[in-house]
């Protein structure tokens, strides 16, 4: 990536790490992957421009959002806006499928937690869960 940034708009790694509330090391992370190419000052210094900085708050965006750096490389790379919704579909189905599974779990702990018996091994509703999975796999 070339940065149109002059070296009055452009930001160091240090400045650009706190005002984002990262580590440096992070950011070399994320250029070590793909995800940042800054420019080089003369010294060698990374230098951070507007479109670097803005791009560092998409891919904090899409970590909250729960996707992988290779998912946030694939999307912010993506050549047009139909690579983006595959990018985008796919994570969604995976979101989907956690949350499914995290909404078993859920049901398994609050039947023990809900169960009258010290010893959930001893419920005869956790028993019949269990057998049901057993037969299932």
């Amino acid at each position: 990536m070339t940065s149109t940034a002059t070296p009055a708009t452009a930001t160091g790694i240090g400045a650009l790490a706190a005002r984002f509330g990262l580590a440096a090391h992070v950011l070399r992370h994320w250029e070590s992957v793909g995800l940042l190419t800054p420019d080089r000052d003369p010294a060698g210094r990374r230098r951070y421009g507007p479109a670097e900085e803005r791009r560092v708050a998409v891919i904090l965006r899409a970590k909250k959002a729960g996707l992988g750096l290779e998912a946030i490389r694939l999307l912010v790379d993506a050549e047009g806006s139909t690579d983006r919704r595959a990018v985008l579909e796919a994570e969604a189905d995976a979101l989907r499928a956690r949350i499914a599974a995290a909404t078993a779990a859920l049901e398994i702990v609050e039947c023990a937690l809900g169960c009258e018996r010290d010893d959930v091994a001893a419920c005869p509703h956790f028993n019949r869960l269990v057998a049901a999975d057993a037969a299932e796999s």
